[in-house]
């Protein structure tokens, strides 16, 4: 019992009027994705006319075996006396496992029919995610200070976007999920495969976020390209995959953080601005104090001006470059010369030199200029 090519051009022609039925399959659509179609008393007579269209899988079925299948669009004739043909083109080898597996002897024709399987790509399913998503954001390093190492932020994400899927394995699909209903749509596995879409997506988040890939959190929709490829070489897909189905597209639309995902990513900017501001202002401080050492007249003028610099800052950097300039133990001389670069600790209740200022620290004399000290 086989399916044979007919003659090109019988449909219309004088060849068909000797087919005793002419069985075929309006189009399934996006939402039909198997559909039973057989002739009013249930038997197809032989040389009767089998239509398959492009994008259409044809499986003769008869009470429990599988007779022959097609997916190469055309009309077919259909005659008991011949073997399976499996006119299957890439399905070739599942063709015959399924005639295998579904064949058994000794049956009585009582209910024969034709079951199209819809062989494109179904289109358009969205998907998105309940709750908010783990994610490594690598384009926010934090740097770990007992180790050195940098370490990824941690944000939570929300991912909406769409997929498509085609039916790959017949055989799988009918003993699966299909059987021999009269109609299988998409709407009843659907909410099924988003989960387990969402699923895989989740685990492909994991890898997009580790060290390897460093996927920046922002920019995962226009890494469509290596989702797709981590999913299959993961197989995180595999459960779509025993129902003889398989993800063909996968695209991330749009990728929004969570509020407490946000405050992370606003204060690592605010704390990475306020560090670049505030090596600026060190650096302004350094270029003002050398500035005045060089200066020996307007050594004073300086000073002022750096102090004047600090009240604007309000202090920020505080006493890594104020130290010099608020140590009364360093005097004007001591900044011409350079001096004001060495951290000096005045001793509580230390004198000066009344000749050249300089800290005495109980001493007798002067370590700087040797003048004799009451």
């Amino acid at each position: 019992m086989g399916l044979v090519k007919a003659v090109v051009g019988a449909v219309g022609g004088t060849l068909h009027d000797q087919w005793k039925e002419y069985i075929k399959c309006d189009d399934l659509g996006n939402d039909i994705l198997m559909k039973k179609v057989t002739t009013p008393n249930g038997i197809i007579s032989k040389d009767s006319a089998i239509q398959v269209a492009p994008g259409q899988i044809a499986v003769i079925f008869q009470n429990g075996q599988i007779l022959d299948a097609t997916a190469e669009d055309g009309i077919f004739t259909f005659d008991q006396s011949t073997s399976p043909s499996f006119f299957a083109g890439q399905f070739g080898d599942v063709f015959k496992e399924m005639w295998t597996r579904f064949t058994y002897g000794g049956g009585t024709s009582k209910e024969q029919a034709v079951f199209y399987i819809n062989g494109k790509e179904i289109i358009d399913n969205k998907f998105g995610t309940p709750a908010p998503i783990p994610f490594q954001d690598w384009s926010h390093p934090i740097p770990n200070q007992m180790t050195g190492e940098m370490t990824p932020l941690r944000v939570e994400v929300k991912c909406f976007g769409k997929y498509t899927f085609t039916i790959n394995n017949p055989a799988l699909f009918m003993s699966k999920i299909a059987g021999t209903a009269d109609e299988y749509r998409k709407e009843t596995i659907i909410d099924q495969m988003r989960s387990e879409v969402i699923g895989a997506f989740q685990n492909v988040l994991n890898e997009m976020g580790n060290s390897v890939h460093k996927i920046p959190v922002l920019e995962l929709p226009s890494a469509t390209a290596e989702i797709k490829k981590v999913m299959d070489e993961k197989v995180f897909d595999q459960p779509i995959r025993d129902r003889g189905m398989s993800l063909e597209g996968f695209v991330v639309e749009s990728v929004t953080l969570d509020d407490e995902s946000e405050k992370k990513i606003d204060n690592y900017e605010l704390s990475s601005n306020s560090y670049m501001q505030q090596g600026t202002l060190v650096g302004s401080y350094g270029r003002a104090v050398q500035d005045a050492a060089n200066n020996a007249n307007g050594a004073a003028a300086g000073l002022m001006g750096v102090g004047m610099m600090n009240m604007a800052s309000g202090g920020m950097v505080g006493g890594t470059a104020q130290g010099a300039f608020q140590n009364p133990g360093v005097s004007a001389k001591d900044l011409q010369s350079g001096a004001a670069n060495e951290a000096v600790t005045p001793v509580a209740g230390a004198k000066f030199c009344p000749n050249c200022g300089t800290a005495t620290n109980g001493a007798k004399f002067c370590s700087n200029c040797g003048t004799k000290l009451g």
